[in-house]
């Protein structure tokens, strides 16, 4: 049986405590709207999507549509019961399952122009002690959280391991995640392209059990977006681009609170048809902390 709740865990690494009050954005079923008919009154957009905020485009396959801001803003806030976020761009969708359906998913495409992220350290990383770090944080956060009653996270593991295209300037990864010691697990996918001025971030979340479905739409997804010509990661200018705060790493590891598309919003949570709200908010750890003291003594926002 398929999760029918999707939490957009914005955790990167040691994340943030959700603002918002768990009964604030919950949709009772009676209220919510019929996802059939909802999904009826979407104007849904194929082939190549641009982008003009982000500078960038997807040159979409038959297997994916497009919904721009205004209604991907209703998918994620009338139908899936989420805050109010005007960072979202839009959300790229599978043909297959629809969105009414219970093991439906989509791909939410916000964009951070913080600067130019340097790939430097990539190749350096070691992944499995960053996730040992990143563990540790989430579980250390858990009191905090659950004395804000918002209930505990534990970070499982990766459920796709880090992998950085360095010919593409692409990174991706997804994260096994359990809310309040439930047997279903969530499953968070992302998706950064480096840009010349910031990232494009694609996240999708679903349930472990979709992880199949997820991970091969994401990857037929990957190729298809990019930026336009100059505004590319191959087109930087050392002398006169922002350079961005952080690298690669810290995508992936947390502690990054910047205006960082999803990443910067706090305990955002999909309660998908209704059936149940899992509050999935993240209290600051020790990388958050590390990377707010970095950034007030004078680097780049």
């Amino acid at each position: 049986m398929s999760i029918r709740t999707m939490a957009l865990a914005l955790l990167a690494g040691a994340t943030l405590l959700c603002a918002a009050a768990p009964a604030a954005h919950a949709q009772d079923a009676q209220d919510a709207p019929d996802p059939a008919a909802f999904v009826q009154s979407l104007h849904f957009r194929s082939g190549t999507i641009d982008v003009p905020a982000a500078k960038a485009r997807f040159n979409l396959g038959p297997e994916f549509q497009y919904l721009d801001q205004a209604d991907a803003r209703r998918v994620l806030e009338d139908l899936w019961g989420n805050p109010p976020d005007t960072d979202v761009l839009g959300l790229v969708v599978p043909r297959s399952p629809s969105l009414a359906d219970d093991d439906s998913w989509a791909v939410v495409v916000t964009y951070s122009d913080d600067g130019y992220v340097s790939d430097e350290d990539a190749s350096k990383m070691n992944y499995a002690k960053l996730l040992r770090e990143m563990q540790e944080q989430t579980e250390a956060a858990n009191p905090e959280r659950e004395k804000a009653g918002y209930g505990t996270l534990q970070l499982v593991g990766w459920a796709v391991p880090p992998r950085y295209d360095a010919g593409n300037n692409k990174l991706y990864w997804a994260k096994e995640l359990a809310f309040n010691g439930q047997p279903n697990h969530v499953l968070n996918y992302d998706i950064r392209v480096l840009g010349r001025h910031g990232y494009l971030s694609l996240n999708a979340v679903s349930g472990m059990n979709e992880l199949g479905l997820v991970r091969s739409g994401m990857e037929k997804l990957l190729p298809m977006a990019e930026f336009e010509p100059g505004a590319r990661y191959a087109d930087h200018n050392p002398k006169t681009d922002k350079i961005a705060a952080y690298g690669v790493a810290t995508l992936i590891g947390g502690g990054l609170a910047a205006k960082a598309g999803l990443f910067a919003k706090l305990g955002l949570v999909f309660a998908k048809f209704w059936k149940l709200l899992l509050i999935g908010a993240i209290a600051l750890g020790g990388l958050a902390r590390k990377f707010f003291g970095e950034r007030n003594k004078g680097t780049v926002r």
